[in-house]
């Protein structure tokens, strides 16, 4: 399916991405004019992948048949619009690429490995591909060449030499100068290599040692610090034999210098050159040792559409933690022997912002190599948004971008963290756009209607809040669940923000004509109700009960609205012939149903028959009954969610279960009056 390396790649944050020319689109464009028509089964498959864009297989079945029939216009279609969906897979850039080579196209194949690197910089095994490719095109001869092979090797190693895995990108690199002739560069970039924590740190040290003594030292180090250490070995020469050299001089004819070499300085040269590298090789294993158990727990460093199991997520959970409290130690402690200063912007070498940039860098790498494999989990993205914000709000949100638009456009939560964090940072006009975004690409999702009409009332928008709510009752009419749910969210934010019972009233009594067997509405209609003034809305309270009374209700459900009745009588009727005849309705509703514990009337119910609502109210549940409401439908199904992408981590707060559970929270009320003080006749 790809190719199984161990690969790490992912984004990179715009500070450290390669240098290279923005594309004009995100993939080059196939010619329109191209000669020939698809292959058989090319519309078959092609129609496949776009009826289940969610099917990996399907985009694989069709990569792979394109490929089999070495079709260019199929495959270059199928390609562009497969790596769209999942720029993470470096194995279909590499392929892309070499499909233009072998038209003949070579900017083309060029262009395709620079927008490969762009999505995924740290992918050493598209950085090699990219090289090699340049290495086989360019005519080396010209003067241009060497120095662009040059910049892009160093593009290479500041996007993706901090990985563990990058050895052979540092190999490379060296070979390379070494070909060229430049002995002092080779030396200068193991010199980097020493100081970089990966998988095989102790063969750069070999290669290190062995490319030392087979050229003299005069041609591997630069002058500077060549001059230094020979100086040094002089003056220990000379420290040795002071009587000899003291000799010397008296005997040499006059006019004749000290020679410039002394017997064995380039010996000596070379012990300082390992001792001084010796230093930095045992520190840099040190890093390594940290590290290895937790590289060694990753099974899977390259992407993958298939679940990762809960001890892959565990182990990047846990090397996250570790890698952010290192960097909190070491910024703390002062350590100043971490990454190499020349994979970041340093200030003067030594100081603290340097520690803090270097174990940051190594932080974000490590965040980015995580987002490879788990691109798929929404906490992970999370994680990384929350690290970066109190750093850069401008790095979050590429972060959030980078999520919803290319990696998790169905998946709803992160999308609305996006959005609060949006909010939080006073751009509510981006913050609508996502939310408008999401409910798109989900429609019928009640929370993002919810966090639309939520977000308009913070910002001082009632009326288009209200219209938001409105907008989703008269859509949801032929769902009365959902229709149901609308209307009694319209109706509140109309009688508690709106000052309007009249109008929620009818929102209310409209919804029960559709639903009438909905017992939240019936409640919150009589809520409405008894929340008036006692004395005139006395005759709107019984006429909710007996609505409720003669809708298709539950019998436990009709006897706490008679019972709500005759608690309301009982705490605001003018007249006790009032009380009583509601009173004899409730004894009679009672003896209808039949078999209904005498302590419904009494007040005596079990608490546990009693849910929740959002309100912070409850109503009688009972233990036989269904949920009265089905899941909030979704006419747009989401991909299949992985790890804990639906756990109430939305970005603030959660709203009520209703939309992640069975049924609506609940909209009642519990009892707590009893009636067996003897103040009514017995029934």
């Amino acid at each position: 399916m790809m190719e199984l390396s161990e690969e790490n790649g992912s984004v990179t944050h715009a500070s450290e991405a390669p240098v290279c020319p923005e594309p004009d689109s995100f993939l080059p464009q196939a010619a329109e004019d191209e000669e020939g028509g698809l292959p058989a089964d090319f519309e078959r498959l092609w129609k496949a992948a776009h009826d289940n864009p969610q099917d990996f297989t399907c985009w694989t079945d069709l990569l792979q048949y394109c490929e089999h029939e070495g079709h260019i216009p199929a495959s270059r279609r199928a390609l562009e619009t497969f790596l769209a969906r999942y720029p993470l897979c470096y194995g279909y850039w590499k392929k892309f690429a070499d499909l233009e080579r072998r038209a003949g196209n070579n900017n083309k194949a060029e262009e395709v490995c620079i927008q490969g690197l762009q999505l995924i910089p740290l992918s050493v095994d598209l950085w090699i591909h990219y090289i090699n490719l340049l290495l086989g095109t360019l005519d080396m001869n010209l003067p241009g060449s060497p120095p662009r092979i040059r910049s892009v090797f160093e593009d290479a190693v500041l996007a993706a030499g901090l990985d563990f895995h990058s050895d052979r990108l540092w190999d490379l690199y060296v070979e390379w100068e070494k070909e060229q002739g430049n002995m002092k560069n080779a030396t200068a970039i193991l010199d980097r290599v020493l100081k970089v924590p990966t998988q095989l740190y102790n063969t750069h040290y070999d290669k290190f040692k062995e490319h030392l003594n087979s050229h003299e030292p005069k041609e591997l180090l630069f002058p500077e610090e060549y001059e230094e250490l020979r100086a040094l070995c002089r003056q220990s020469q000379k420290a040795e034999r002071a009587e000899q050299a003291q000799e010397s001089e008296q005997e040499r004819p006059p006019g004749e210098e000290e020679p410039t070499t002394p017997e064995g300085t380039d010996s000596k040269v070379r012990e300082q050159v390992l001792l001084r590298r010796d230093k930095v090789y045992q520190d840099n294993e040190g890093e390594v040792r940290k590290r290895w158990h937790f590289e060694d727990a990753i099974k899977r460093p390259y992407f993958h559409v298939k679940p990762l199991d809960r001890l892959q997520l565990q182990a990047w959970h846990s090397y996250l933690d570790w890698e952010i409290t290192h960097k909190q130690a070491a910024t703390e402690g002062g350590y100043s022997e971490g990454l190499e200063s020349e994979f970041t912007a340093q200030p003067q070498e030594g100081s603290a912002d340097v520690v803090v940039a270097r174990d940051d860098h190594g932080v974000r790498i490590l965040f980015e190599r995580c987002l490879i494999a788990c691109a798929l989990y929404e906490e992970f993205w999370t994680r990384y948004t929350q690290y970066l914000e109190p750093q850069s709000v401008d790095e979050a949100r590429a972060v959030f971008r980078r999520a919803c638009d290319i990696h998790l456009t169905h998946k709803p939560n992160i999308h609305m963290q996006w959005a609060t964090f949006e909010e939080r940072h006073g751009d509510l006009t981006e913050a609508r756009r996502v939310l408008e975004a999401l409910e798109k690409t989900l429609p019928g999702l009640a929370v993002v209607r919810l966090r639309r009409a939520a977000l308009e009332r913070r910002a001082g928008q009632l009326d288009q809040s209200e219209a938001l709510l409105m907008e989703a009752v008269a859509e949801s009419k032929q769902k009365p669940t959902l229709h149901a749910f609308y209307s009694i969210k319209l109706a509140r934010l109309v009688l508690k923000l709106g000052r309007n019972p009249s109008r929620a009233r009818r929102v209310l009594q409209e919804a029960l004509e559709i639903s009438p067997n909905n017992d939240k509405l019936h409640m919150n209609l009589f809520e409405l109700e008894v929340s008036g003034d006692p004395w005139a809305s006395a005759e709107a309270v019984q006429q909710c009960v007996t609505r409720a009374l003669s809708a298709p209700l539950e019998p436990h459900t009709k006897i706490l609205f008679s019972q709500r009745g005759l608690q309301f009588a009982e705490d605001y009727s003018s007249s006790i012939q009032s009380v009583l005849s509601v009173y004899e309705g409730h004894q009679k509703l009672l003896e209808e149903l039949g078999g209904t514990k005498r302590g419904a009337e009494n007040g005596d119910e079990d608490p546990d028959k009693f849910s929740k609502g959002d309100d912070g109210s409850a109503v009688a549940v009972s233990e036989q009954a269904p949920p009265t409401m089905p899941q909030v439908p979704i006419t747009t199904p989401p991909p299949p969610m992985m790890g804990t992408d639906m756990s109430a981590q939305a970005g603030y707060g959660g709203y009520s279960s209703w939309y992640q559970q069975p049924q609506y929270g609940s909209y009642g009320y519990q009892n707590t009056w009893n009636y067996s003080q003897g103040y009514y006749p017995p029934s």
